[in-house]
């Protein structure tokens, strides 16, 4: 499937998340499906410049569950939910994707199971059951409360007494999602077994999910309270009064880095794609592992909180690339299930210019399926929340606004389905849909698709060095170079007109994310639009 050469795949990859609830339903059930991926490869990929060019798909999880978190709680790990197709389903998916060049990551949930999981039914059965160990049960204190004063992120005490057993158990989400205890042995090897059982199916990576948070400190002392706790919290709302010392970044964390990459590397060139929860860089960076033997790609999410600001932008990235240890390769986040839409976040017109900044950033970019389309939050009221982070923190949290369905065509729930959907279909989707912006040459969508598609054929955007260019207040501008050519990406973060300064008398504006000027000569002095972003092939190679 992939070219067998010294380059890692992953690092010239342009890898797009699918929600698999929400992407087509095959079956009318309103539930998007394996087969409704299937469908759909084309779209993404079908060898020709008319397909948006991805070539790696991470799919959410689609393991049985009872669904309280929406499939991040698993009861078998090494099935398929029957909402989604079954195991047959599945391998056609890696096939059909693999004709097509596309490589197959899916989600892989170490951290917790569900409360329905076989494991977690036997290790609270008794206390001396073999699988007790399995997970993190403590006796109360001796008033009889919590164990420590840890909060769940989905709302009050992490701790839930359970009457059979007369102890508490850990969860750092919901009750419904206990965390394992992998300090038992017996928990990795298993753990690390269905690692195996997905390589062996055919799959060419994992997208672990909140990797930085398996191992708690031993003891699990109290956590301390943020002096710089937001105002406004939820009441029950503890996990984000608290810094979090103590349930994350442990140094067994950086360890089993090492196992899960070593796992994934008995099979090839496999690729580990590594929730870290937080926005810090240097824990984040600690998980590449000084000699590169940590994950492949630890997600960075710190731009999903970011400001729309050219400067704290040009400083990130400047912070990521002098952080990276030798043999590090950066990737670059700016939209998933967890966070509002990208163009809610920042705006339309700046939403065109977040994705050249993404797509030619020195590095891997991650893209959120409809995020092309320009996709803006759902209207989704508070009776109608599914999303049990909205439910118990607050309508801010909703996920649910960011996972409605994806906008096919204009007709009836957009193409999703031919029955009513989970989700309620985007208010939008007559005027933001695939087919329409498909015959709009100047849509964001086929933005999208020559930006992938350029970057695809050339080698500067893919392994080029990166280095900042001195730009106009409220813009951001970069090179990206190699031994044979050399790209300017100017990008205008502001409400205002530049007389841009290129370094050459004449060069050439490959595109424009307005989209109506491209593969023209322009001068030194040419105008940069507001909120626009250039990309420009300077005709010499110069030295920077």
């Amino acid at each position: 499937m992939k070219k067998n050469n010294s380059r890692p795949w992953w690092k010239d990859a342009v890898i797009y998340e699918v929600y698999p609830r929400s992407f087509k339903d095959s079956d009318g059930d309103g539930i998007g499906d394996l087969q409704g991926i299937i469908e759909k490869l084309d779209y993404l990929n079908d060898g020709t410049e008319q397909s948006l060019g991805i070539d790696t798909i991470w799919i959410g999880p689609v393991f049985p569950s009872p669904m309280a978190d929406f499939g991040y709680d698993v009861s078998n790990y090494l099935d398929i939910n029957p909402l989604f197709g079954d195991l047959a389903t599945f391998d056609k998916l890696l096939v059909e994707a693999h004709k097509r060049g596309i490589a197959v990551v899916i989600d892989y949930v170490p951290n917790h199971t569900s409360d329905q999981h076989p494991w977690f039914i036997k290790s609270r059965s008794n206390r001396e059951n073999p699988k007790r160990d399995w997970y993190i049960w403590r006796d109360p204190q001796e008033d009889g409360s919590v164990p420590n004063n840890w909060g769940s992120e989905f709302g009050g005490s992490a701790w839930e007494w359970d009457e059979h057993t007369k102890q508490y158990y850990f969860h750092q989400y919901l009750k419904d999602q206990p965390d394992l205890n992998w300090r038992n042995p017996e928990v990795k090897k298993a753990m690390l077994e269905v690692i195996r059982f997905w390589m062996r199916r055919g799959v060419d990576g994992l997208r672990m999910d909140v990797v930085g948070m398996i191992y708690k400190h031993p003891e699990m002392p109290d956590q301390p309270q943020n002096p710089e706790a937001p105002a406004g919290l939820a009441p029950n709302d503890l996990y984000a009064r608290q810094l979090h010392v103590y349930d994350q970044d442990q140094e067994e964390g950086y360890e089993v880095a090492r196992y899960f990459r070593k796992v994934v590397e008995e099979f090839g060139s496999k690729c580990i794609l590594a929730e870290i929860n937080y926005f810090s860089l240097e824990p984040w960076v600690k998980y590449y592992g000084l000699d590169g033997s940590g994950y492949h790609l630890p997600l960075y999410h710190g731009m999903l909180e970011l400001p729309w600001d050219a400067e704290v932008y040009r400083q990130t990235v400047e912070s990521i690339e002098s952080m990276l240890p030798p043999r590090a390769w950066p990737n670059y986040v700016l939209g998933n299930h967890d966070v509002l839409r990208l163009a809610s976040r920042v705006g339309d017109k700046q939403a065109r210019v977040a994705a050249m900044m993404l797509l030619t950033l020195r590095g891997t970019p991650i893209l959120y399926y409809g995020d092309e389309l320009g996709m803006r939050n759902g209207v989704i009221s508070v009776e109608n929340t599914q999303d049990p982070w909205g439910i118990n923190i607050g309508q801010d949290k909703n996920r649910d606004l960011c996972r409605t369905p994806m906008p096919w065509n204009s007709e009836k729930n957009s193409g999703f389905s031919s029955a009513n959907p989970w989700l309620p279909t985007p208010a939008d989707y007559k005027k933001i849909n695939v087919e329409k912006q498909r015959e709009d040459p100047l849509s964001i969508l086929n933005l999208y698709r020559e930006l992938i598609w350029y970057r695809k054929a050339t080698k500067a955007l893919q392994a080029g060095r990166y280095q900042s260019f001195a730009a106009e207040e409220g813009c951001f501008a970069f090179i990206r170079q190699d031994e044979t050519d050399t790209f300017l990406i100017y990008l205008n973060f502001i409400e205002k007109e530049h007389n841009l300064v290129l370094p050459e008398n004449s060069a050439k504006l490959v595109l424009s994310t307005y989209m109506d000027r491209q593969d023209i000569q322009i001068g030194s002095d040419y105008k940069l639009r507001p909120h626009e972003g250039l990309l420009i092939k300077l005709p010499s190679n110069p030295s920077f």
